[in-house]
């Protein structure tokens, strides 16, 4: 099976302190029921079935879910719902695309018809036996990724050129006036990621998009129209903020580059932050979002350093529910932090009482040798520390880091 895994730097992270732990049981990753990570009704749908075994790798579950437009992979319980409700978005888009105002909306769309959408095919997969590292190295003891994020724009842009858009709607379609407003409807109507990583979500999303849009006719996908309460039920699911909809994407980038700004981060950050290809404006606005609510804590520039030296999509996504647990616990009273740290590769966050504290978004961690080497850290501090976790800890591991010192405190997986 092929995942997209986050480097794994987790040999970097071996210490004399490690070493000497070789009295320590170690556990693995271990093998899960979907049922114990996602609720009954999103198990199955009419258009998809989530694999019943789902592996983890001592942080993170590996979903593989079946659907009518082909297995997709999720890494992550957030993630594993985002593919879900695309999923369900897709079928709503595919069956708006053969009724009779689609139809009509084509043949008014005379001066920028859309080229046939591209077959996707994606292979059937093997149920995985073991699954591979994901983020374990946000937890190792290792040389902070800030500052080595020098010239990633520029590369970017000369070697890969523009981003994929996901479709093969025109160029002159992709800079009408209105389109893009139009798009950002159709997904709110959907309930879906403008910004989405999807491809066949995006190009199901332009082709419906365009017709409506070029053939002058109201927008209607699927039941969504019909009862604005799937996409509200949706958007809350997977956690899009509501303005990533009300905003073009200028706008949004214009908007959040204003906060960098007032936030006294550096104008060499903010344009990384902005042109750096990982960062979706969905992500961007999302982190953007985070450290408003973290308004009264120094260090915010450390944080846009640390994602704008992520490599991946993958790295963001962690570092964003990381950053929006520590935003939640801010917002809801439960803390009143005064300044953020980057720990390594991990945000942190010092609470007003001295208390350090570690944010994971995980679903199921288990005592591996990377959580041993984490809770041993040097690194840290003397200050209390707490661990504020999503998910599960396994029995060892809860009970080897109360051994160590750390106070564990169970937390929803953040949703701005």
């Amino acid at each position: 099976m092929k995942f997209i895994q986050i480097p794994a730097l987790a040999v970097l992270a071996l210490s004399p302190l490690a070493s000497a732990q070789t009295d320590v049981s170690y556990e693995g990753g271990v093998l899960l029921n979907a049922s114990e990570l996602l609720p009954a009704d999103l198990l199955r749908g009419e258009s998809h079935r989530v694999r019943d075994h789902v592996a983890t790798d001592g942080f993170l579950a590996h979903f593989e879910i079946d659907s009518d437009f082909g297995t997709f992979e999720a890494i992550g319980v957030p993630q594993a719902k985002s593919r879900i409700a695309e999923i369900r978005a897709i079928k709503k888009l595919v069956e708006t695309s053969k009724g009779d105002l689609f139809a009509e909306g084509m043949k008014r769309s005379l001066t920028q018809p859309v080229d046939a959408v591209k077959n996707i095919v994606t292979n059937p997969v093997e149920s995985v036996k073991q699954a591979p590292a994901t983020v374990g190295h946000f937890f190792t003891k290792v040389g902070s990724a800030i500052g080595r994020a020098g010239g990633k724009v520029k590369d970017s842009i000369e070697n890969d050129g523009p981003p994929p858009s996901g479709s093969e709607i025109g160029h002159a379609a992709r800079d009408a006036a209105g389109f893009d407003k139009a798009k950002l409807d159709t997904a709110r109507q959907l309930g879906v990621d403008p910004y989405s990583d999807n491809a066949r979500l995006q190009e199901e999303m332009d082709k419906v998009t365009w017709a409506f849009f070029a053939g002058g006719l109201p927008l209607r996908v699927g039941a969504a129209v019909a009862s604005a309460g799937v996409a509200v039920a949706a958007t809350n699911m997977i956690g899009i903020p509501e303005d990533t909809y009300a905003l073009t994407q200028s706008e949004l980038a214009l908007r959040d580059g204003r906060s960098l700004a007032a936030m006294g981060i550096s104008d060499e950050n903010i344009k990384t932050f902005q042109l750096y290809g990982p960062l979706s404006s969905t992500r961007r606005h999302r982190i953007v979002l985070a450290l408003e609510t973290l308004s009264k804590t120094k260090g915010r520039d450390l944080i846009i350093r640390q994602v704008n030296a992520c490599e991946t999509p993958e790295q963001v996504d962690f570092l964003i529910a990381a950053l929006s647990i520590l935003a939640e616990h801010q917002r809801s009273g439960a803390a009143s932090y005064t300044s953020l740290a980057v720990l390594g590769r991990l945000p942190g966050a010092i609470h007003s009482n001295g208390e350090l504290h570690v944010p994971a978004p995980v679903d199921h961690v288990t005592w591996t040798e990377e959580v041993a080497h984490f809770a041993t850290r040097d690194d840290l501090g003397n200050a209390p520390k707490v661990l504020l976790h999503t998910g599960k800890l396994s029995a060892a591991a809860a009970s080897e880091l109360s051994a160590k010192g750390w106070k564990c405190v169970n937390v929803a997986y953040p949703l701005l």
